[in-house]
């Protein structure tokens, strides 16, 4: 059989909606300068899709940073991987800043977040060790499990019971193996909102032996009194062994970096496959990440303002009774009953009559008979945007709960 065959019928649980999807529930082109307001479709919309919490992408600083920074060095710059001919003064900059700001030792750059975490993950465990994990973990996560050989269980998520259930497994398990033992969870969960049990599972030390390994992708710089990330607002630095975070969310860059004790980064640097083969993180990136650091640490009003919009949103969805779930983070998730029809139709409605451009999350990411509307707060947004959002959704349940959404596909192609 050609082993392309497969791909004639069958494109996966989302693929399948590929032939009505493209360009606008998949692939969307949003055009214009990154901000609360975009254009979709030619027209534009309060954008709710962007990790883009402190509002950096289009701060005049940071664009004149990452201009210079271009104009001076290029994209080539430096040619190589950091170990033969890619290293420089300012990755070696960047890395000391980002480790004295999450409060370790050492820290370690990555060319791209998703590709760091699996890469960290693979070089960390081996098949001798065990893995602990939350069952909500992020796919870099799942995928970097994926990879290793190491013996792993999953533990329900943020059940502390269910965590010290696998704890006791994986620590008889390591006494057959002669290895150890890795948790892996997140700083703050990008769909729920909510933050990982990381306190508590710390605690867990008194009884057993293991390591912590932390995904704060969406935590660095929202959370904490300095924005420095779930150690910071949980007041529990030094029980995370390894802090991990990409330059994607509130940095609005690309790469990531690792943060731990200088003699695992030793390790690491000199193990990690994906870091050792690949091109060093080009100079106009490493520029303007410390830009962006800089004013992520010195310029405490951007987290404030982004704070004020969470509550403001928040509350404001509470007030009107809408199911935002637990979430105690700036990630917003409306919750909200009904089908794949009612999902498709309802974005239709935000997007077209209300000019809202939001995120829509259904089965199979979560249970049949739910819509997860994903809102993404910024400092960038403003007192009408929220507004006008909580009015939309007003609406649009009126709707939904009223049962006037066709139970058909929306020919989106009218809109694309």
């Amino acid at each position: 059989m050609d082993i392309f065959a497969k791909f004639a019928n069958r494109l996966g649980p989302i693929g399948d909606y590929a032939e009505k999807a493209p360009n606008y529930f998949a692939f969307p082109k949003l055009e214009g300068e990154i901000g609360n307001r975009m254009k979709f479709n030619g027209k534009e919309k309060i954008v709710w899709s962007l990790n883009n919490y402190l509002g950096l992408a289009n701060h005049p600083e940071v664009r004149k940073a990452d201009a210079d920074a271009a104009a001076k060095f290029g994209l080539a710059s430096p040619m190589g991987a950091r170990m033969m001919s890619g290293n420089s003064d300012y990755h070696l900059q960047l890395e000391k800043e980002l480790a004295v700001f999450v409060g370790k030792e050492d820290a370690m750059l990555f060319n791209f977040g998703y590709q760091g975490m699996v890469s960290a993950i693979d070089t960390l465990c081996g098949r001798h060790d065990v893995v602990v994990y939350d069952a909500e973990s992020h796919a870099c996560i799942i995928d970097g499990l994926r990879m290793i050989p190491s013996h792993r269980y999953v533990y329900k998520h943020n059940d502390i019971a269910d965590c010290e259930k696998q704890l006791a497994r994986a620590t008889e398990m390591v006494k057959k193996t002669g290895g150890g033992i890795m948790v892996i969870t997140e700083g703050v969960f990008g769909m729920s909102g909510n933050q990982g049990a990381i306190k508590d599972i710390i605690a867990l030390r008194d009884q057993y032996e293991f390591r912590l390994f932390v995904d704060d992708a969406h935590g660095f710089g929202t959370m904490g009194s300095r924005g420095a990330g779930i150690g910071d607002e949980q007041n529990c630095i030094d029980g995370i062994d390894v802090y991990f975070s990409t330059f994607a969310k509130s940095m609005a860059s690309i790469g990531g970096f690792l943060a731990a004790d200088k003699k695992i980064l030793t390790f690491m640097r000199y193990n990690m496959r994906s870091q050792i083969y690949a091109k060093s993180l080009p100079m106009a990136f490493v520029v303007g990440n410390l830009k962006r650091l800089e004013l992520l640490r010195d310029r405490p009003e951007l987290r404030e303002k982004l704070w004020h919009n969470v509550r403001r949103l928040q509350q404001g969805f509470r007030d009107r009774g809408f199911d935002l779930g637990t979430t105690n983070t700036p990630v917003t998730p409306v919750f909200m009953k009904g089908g794949l029809y009612d999902a498709v139709q309802l974005t239709c409605d935000m997007r077209e009559n209300h000019d809202i451009f939001c995120s829509v999350v259904v089965y199979p990411v979560i249970p049949k008979g739910q819509i997860e509307l994903r809102i993404i707060p910024t400092a960038a947004h403003t007192d009408q945007d929220i507004d006008e959002t909580l009015a939309a959704f007003d609406a649009v349940r009126s709707k939904l709960e009223n049962k006037l959404y066709p139970q058909e596909m929306p020919n989106v192609g009218v809109f694309a």
